[in-house]
């Protein structure tokens, strides 16, 4: 059976970023995540260049890899060419295999995120559909949206968008086809099957934390997005 670490180094993105570090840190300093939070992406690497599967493990069980906001700052500043977003992304990909991410309260919300962002992008071909946005899930657009949402149709028409119809232009429907392709992107590239592990590994952590589970926005799900 595979190490953690030798899992990890499977990871391209983990291959094409870590190179040669030295651990200057100059990718925290750099890092607007390591302003605001407890993550260090200095500290992440040294840990991942040690190959000590028992510190690794628990990086993957932990909230910190999952604070990144992949902006990419480190790979512009590294005096060594190296990018440590990268290899949070790879880290990524072997907390969700392992299941280790529902161990952390960062990393369970990434049920969160595949049944919003994930299944929207399979469902309208967009990653935040204007359909799906309303003030129960999102009430940082405050009080007037829902009379917007109401209105849609008409507004976006003013606005000369080509909201859900069969033409270019913004807010486009997306044709079958279009996303019939978009499934098996996701089906070639692994992207199905890590959303249904993230499904399968948080139904676990639902019937640990007595939540129910089922689809949508289930109890689990809001007690993960409210949380």
């Amino acid at each position: 059976m595979p190490t953690l670490y030798e899992e990890l180094e499977k990871d391209v993105r983990y291959r094409e970023g870590l190179k040669a570090c030295f651990n200057c840190g100059v990718c925290t300093a750099i890092c607007p995540a390591a302003e605001v939070s407890d993550y260090d992406p200095r500290r992440i690497l040294n840990i991942v260049q040690e190959k000590n599967d028992t510190a690794l493990e628990e990086l993957l069980k932990g909230d910190e890899i999952w604070r990144c906001g992949e902006c990419l700052s480190c790979k512009t500043r590294c005096p060594r060419g190296n990018t440590p977003c990268y290899v949070i992304q790879a880290l990524r990909g072997v907390s969700i295999e392992t299941g280790f991410f529902i161990e952390s309260e960062q990393g369970r919300k990434q049920l969160a995120i595949k049944r919003t962002v994930g299944d929207h992008i399979l469902k309208y071909g967009y990653c935040v559909y204007i359909d799906e946005v309303d003030l129960e899930m999102y009430p940082e657009q405050g009080p007037v949206w829902d009379w917007m949402r109401e209105n849609r149709g008409s507004i976006l028409q003013r606005l000369n968008t080509s909201y859900n119809k069969d033409q270019a232009g913004t807010l486009r429907k997306t044709s079958k086809k279009s996303l019939d392709d978009l499934k098996k992107i996701f089906d070639e590239t692994g992207g199905t099957q890590r959303f249904e592990k993230i499904e399968q590994y948080s139904s676990v952590k639902a019937k640990e934390l007595d939540k129910d589970f089922k689809e949508g926005k289930d109890e689990y799900f809001r007690y993960l997005y409210n949380k």
